[in-house]
């Protein structure tokens, strides 16, 4: 592995350290707005039913409710995690061009996806994470199609 590509994992690693410990004490507010339980507790509600005290709450829903209202941290360690997932897969892949290209295929379509999920909500903060879906989903199956075009084009020379 070259000296670039461990640079490049370190920097987004730290990155996504950082930002989620950030994410995490910023969402930690959600144990005092007892009012928001009901909308952004979704993970503790599925897993120990209705949320009536602070001591339900899972801390994975720290992660919901900053998303929602302070969503700078999240959307850094969303950006680096994804940075870090298709360094991964280009580590992984690089000697298989078409399997990379379907990798990336296969990250955007979850985005894609991830988006619909978020698309109605009132908030500021999914509406961030909303064009931040569509765009990197968008994006990486526009890069897939690119070096599926260019390595047809190579083929045929």
């Amino acid at each position: 592995m070259s000296f670039k590509i461990i640079i490049q994992l370190s920097l987004a690693l730290m990155a996504f350290i950082f930002s989620a410990l950030a994410t995490w004490y910023e969402g930690s507010a959600i144990l005092h707005v007892t009012w928001e339980w009901k909308h952004t507790a979704i993970f503790s509600e599925i897993v120990n039913g209705p949320v009536k005290q602070a001591s339900d709450i899972l801390p994975i829903d720290y992660f919901v409710y900053a998303a929602k209202f302070l969503p700078t941290f999240p959307l850094i360690m969303l950006l680096s995690g994804t940075y870090l997932l298709i360094l991964i897969g280009y580590i992984l892949l690089k000697r298989n061009d078409k399997m990379f290209s379907y990798f990336l295929t296969s990250i955007g379509i979850l985005f894609l996806v991830l988006s619909g999920f978020v698309s109605n909500s009132p908030t500021i903060g999914l509406k961030i994470f909303f064009i931040s879906f569509l765009l990197i989903g968008m994006i990486s199956i526009l890069i897939a199609l690119v070096r599926i075009f260019n390595n047809k084009t190579k083929e045929i020379y």
